[in-house]
């Protein structure tokens, strides 16, 4: 056991975050002899962590008492675990800082166990990250590493915590397939994985990191071990070899590749990185098709072949990879009109791929933008758009950019808002009500479509899907597509993705009952 995880034997340590990857700490630290007190703001996490064996309190009773200096201080705790919810610049983490009690986040936590062999031998880590596509390529990485019949579990960001990978008793995994997000690389210093992958980077999650430098230096955590792996298309990603720090950097490419590089050559997935030309799959057997499916299927790839998995089990993998739910996925056809589920897309990037691979496609979007820009995205897809239904926190930006951007697309903003005041920055509108009665207004500069106000104050998120979905299915015409892609987060009106995505299924069924509106 290494000295630093020895310290923690009677010693406190502070647990910041009750969720899954919070809760997924405290076996393990109780393991090493620490004395474990979680802190949150959600009493039913806090009575969790006590069922698992944990002292708790509440944040802002905690923060009371440092502040004050009263019955608890910083120096109390010999380590500070942070959930990826905290940003740097959390109250309480600051104040941890400050008293040079060290922070780790769980995936530091977990890389620090299993190279110590706490639970046995340590594992191969294979690292996925990336604004998008990231579950994606995790879930294929895990197929092809199942098919060459290497004990493996997908895990980390993608729902399962590293930390319960590593106990688990019933099947142990010799590989880790870790999705990790930018949260948690930042707090995770020390990971150096068997390979990793970087697959595309654009505006996200800038209000956690503080500006897209922050965001970036978090993403090459992953290319930090034997070998690394890089986008070569996405134009950030794909200008990071010299900041890498793997032994080996190769990248992948949609078009052929140059030596040292995974590609495509006519319809076929090629290897020039780690064989001569190592043909290793049919385009057509990637699923999902198109674009973006063939980087994460060159992406898992990549990392597979980086400890000698071979082609005829990339192959294989590949061919029995099944998309996830909420991920481009169709729910259904009504009156010749697709209703397409990428809920997933929580941000422009994510949402950009499912809208270019339509022709014609009314955009159901909104959400919390997280400090991003939407303006590149829409200029991109005007061409595409017959119409926007926007609701959400940040709908208004959206609106604006669609006023800017593609002035000839009709737009409706389902309003949830008691006062029923705004519909967009600075965009006052008149009151609406049904489909088909609300007010125009022009907004932005130069010429802009029709913007309609449906006004549903005090609406829960399915309420509000149910109303979008209707206004997205009477601006569309058979032979269109209605796509959820919010390029938006979901917590401002849906506990997940998953659940924004469940409510736009059922509002799509109720379609199939009522008739869509014409």
């Amino acid at each position: 056991m290494t000295d630093e995880l020895q310290r923690l034997h009677g010693a406190r340590v502070l647990v910041a975050g009750a969720g899954i990857s919070g809760r997924a700490t405290i076996r393990p630290l109780l393991d090493l002899g620490a004395r474990v007190t979680v802190t949150d703001r959600n009493p039913d996490a806090l009575a969790h962590s006590v069922e698992l064996g944990a002292d708790t309190i509440e944040l802002d009773a905690l923060l009371e008492d440092i502040a004050d200096d009263n019955a608890v201080t910083m120096r109390e705790f010999a380590l500070v675990v942070t959930s990826p919810g905290f940003p740097p610049d959390a109250p309480l983490l600051s104040r941890a800082a400050g008293a040079a009690v060290p922070i780790w986040g769980d995936i530091e936590l977990s890389w620090r166990i299993d190279q110590a062999e706490i639970y046995g031998p340590a594992r191969r880590w294979l690292v996925v990250t990336g604004t998008n596509g990231k579950t994606t390529t995790t879930m294929m990485l895990h197929a092809i590493l199942e098919s060459a019949g290497i004990s493996s579990v997908a895990c980390g960001n993608i729902g399962l915590p590293v930390l319960d990978a590593l106990r688990r008793d019933d099947r142990r995994a010799d590989v880790l397939a870790v999705e990790l997000s930018s949260f948690q690389l930042h707090w995770a210093p020390s990971v150096r994985p068997a390979a990793g992958v970087i697959l595309n980077i654009a505006e996200d999650h800038l209000d956690w990191h503080g500006g897209i430098e922050n965001y970036i230096d978090a993403k090459l955590g992953a290319l930090t071990g034997a070998v690394g792996v890089l986008g070569l298309d996405d134009q950030i990603a794909g200008g990071l070899r010299e900041r890498s720090q793997a032994v080996l950097t190769v990248g992948f490419t949609l078009g052929y590749p140059d030596a040292g590089q995974l590609g495509i050559s006519g319809d076929v997935l090629v290897d020039r990185a780690f064989a001569d030309s190592a043909v290793l799959a049919s385009v057509a057997d990637v699923t999902p098709a198109g674009p973006a499916g063939l980087s994460d299927a060159l992406a898992a790839a990549a990392l597979a072949r980086a400890i000698d998995v071979p082609e005829a089990a990339v192959h294989d993998g590949l061919r029995r990879h099944q998309v996830g739910p909420h991920r481009a996925a169709p729910v259904g056809t009504v009156d010749g009109v697709d209703y397409i589920d990428d809920s997933k897309a929580t941000n422009p990037h994510a949402a950009r791929s499912s809208l270019l691979a339509r022709d014609a496609v009314v955009w159901i979007a909104g959400g919390l933008l997280k400090g991003a820009r939407v303006d590149d995205l829409v200029a991109d897809v005007a061409p595409r758009l017959t119409g926007a239904v926007l609701l959400g926190r940040d709908a208004g930006q959206i609106a604006d950019a669609l006023a800017r951007h593609a002035p000839g697309v009709p737009v409706v903003l389902v309003d949830t808002r008691d006062d029923g005041a705004m519909s967009s920055h600075g965009s006052e509108v008149g009151q609406g009500g049904e489909p088909g009665q609300g007010s125009a207004v022009k907004q932005g500069s130069g010429p802009t479509p029709e913007l309609r106000r449906v006004s549903a104050p005090g609406a829960d998120g399915p309420d509000a899907m149910r109303i979008a979905v209707r206004e997205a299915a009477a601006l569309a015409s058979p032979g269109h597509a209605v796509l959820l892609a919010p390029a938006a987060a979901s917590l401002d009106m849906f506990a997940d993705y998953a659940q924004r995505g469940r409510s736009f299924a059922a509002a799509v069924d109720e379609l199939r009952g009522s008739g869509t509106p014409r």
